[in-house]
Formats: C-alpha cells, structure tokens, sequence
C-alpha cells in the first residue's frame, strides 16, 4: 500500500527541480499534492499533468512569495482549494521547498539581494507555517529543504548560506514546539543537485566533473535523491525522526 494513501501534502515551489521531484515522489505514495508555483504556470501544470498521468492526483496553486501578502494569498488559497477538493480544511504534510539563491559574492551583494532573499527564503516559509498551523493534523508532517551550505564553508554566496541556516534554527525550535501535537519538523540539506538553476554551469564538462568530484559518490545528486528522503520524512516511516538536518549532498567535502 502506499505510505501516503489518503494523506494532503503542499509543496512550495514544487514546480521545478527539487521541488517538482518532490511532488512527484508524494503523489506516487497515494498524497494528493497541491503545487505551489510563483510565476511559471506552464512548469506547475507540466508537474501536474506528469502525476496524473502517473495515475496521482496533484492541484496548481499560484502566489509570490515575496512578501506577507503573498504568503497569506497562498494560505487562503491553499484552504480554498483544499476544502473545494476534499471537503476539508485540514491536511497533513507541508514541504517548505521554494527558495531563491544569487550569483553575487559577499562583496557584490547589496541590500536589496539580501533583503529578497530573507523574504522568500526564511520569512515565507516562518509565516506560512504560522498561517497553516491551525488546519496542519496532529501527526503531520513539516519538511523544510536547506542546504548542504550549512555544513560546508562556501562563503562566495553567504547571504544565501545565511538564510538556509536560519532554516535550520527554525526546523529545530519548530520541532520542539510541536512534537507535543505529535508533528515531526525536519530539514534535508541537499548538495549540487541537477536542475534547471545549476545548468548554466553543471552542464559543462569541467562543472559536471567538479561537481562528481565533490561528492564521495562520485555523481552529480539528481531531484529524485532528494525527493526519496523528503518521502521518508513525510511518511510514517519517518514518525521518529524530528529537529533534524538530514544530509543529503552525497557525502559532498567528507
């Protein structure tokens, strides 16, 4: 039987990469998936048609998540929807997967970079938990997507790094705050990972070889490396598992 079979997931910029994967992979263990996507309607509704026609069920959901605004567009959103396709205004697993990243160094970037990336990388998804918390099901499930950053020294990109920490410091707290309700909290902290973002460089043959040399397993990680341990955490399988930061970069800089 499916580990998700009657279960509703939200995934956060589940349009593309990571995210997309992660969609797919919830949709294939029984969840219906709501896929969130902040401006790319034509990848949201690809994503929505390749579960369908994996035989799951997934839904598009549009919002920015630039700003409050738009976090509480996409939790009145989510509700509606929810409540139009299942009668009901609770549901059970919420992936916090969309983020922004930036080629700038540390001394390129300005204040309007670092203020962008707090807002979607650390503010929506603190934000969104706190809006949807009410309708999440005691035993639910949170999965925030980090990043290996957060282990490995990179300091070229560090207002980026900075925001992925901060998730890291919010998976923790948020753990401890709901394992009374018997909700798990956890982040997956993937490494270089093949998506349409990292394709300008990972494309190449000196970026491909970079990147196999990085990790201990010797390959580039692809969406559904991520997807898979994302499943688990969303499972009950993963129901003694909490307030961790699952490494996922394939043994990257061992």
């Amino acid at each position: 039987m499916a580990r998700l079979e009657g279960k509703t997931a939200l995934v956060t910029g589940g349009s593309r990469g990571i995210g997309r994967g992660i969609a797919i992979r919830l949709a294939e263990e029984g969840a219906l998936v709501f896929v969130h996507y902040g401006s790319r309607r034509d990848a949201a509704e690809e994503t929505v048609r390749e579960i369908e026609e994996r035989g799951g069920k997934a839904v598009a959901i549009e919002a920015p998540l630039g700003t409050l605004d738009g976090v509480n567009l996409l939790a009145d959103s989510f509700r509606e929807r929810l409540i139009r396709e299942t009668g009901d205004e609770r549901f059970d697993i919420l992936v916090n997967n969309a983020g922004i990243g930036t080629s700038h160094s540390f001394e390129e970037t300005t204040e309007k970079d670092f203020d962008e990336l707090m807002a979607v990388n650390v503010k929506a998804p603190f934000f969104l938990v706190q809006r949807l918390l009410p309708f999440l099901r005691d035993g639910g499930r949170i999965v925030n997507v980090s990043s290996g950053v957060t282990r490995i020294a990179y300091p070229h990109i560090m207002a980026y790094n900075l925001t992925k920490g901060a998730l890291n410091t919010f998976t923790l707290h948020l753990a401890q705050l709901l394992g009374p309700r018997g909700i798990t909290v956890n982040a997956v902290l993937p490494g270089i990972v093949d998506t349409d973002v990292n394709a300008s460089w990972l494309h190449t043959d000196e970026g491909r070889r970079h990147a196999e040399e990085m990790s201990a397993l010797g390959r580039v990680g692809q969406p559904e490396d991520i997807a898979d341990v994302a499943a688990f955490l969303a499972s009950g399988d993963g129901r003694w598992v909490t307030g961790q930061m699952v490494d996922a970069t394939g043994g990257s800089h061992l």
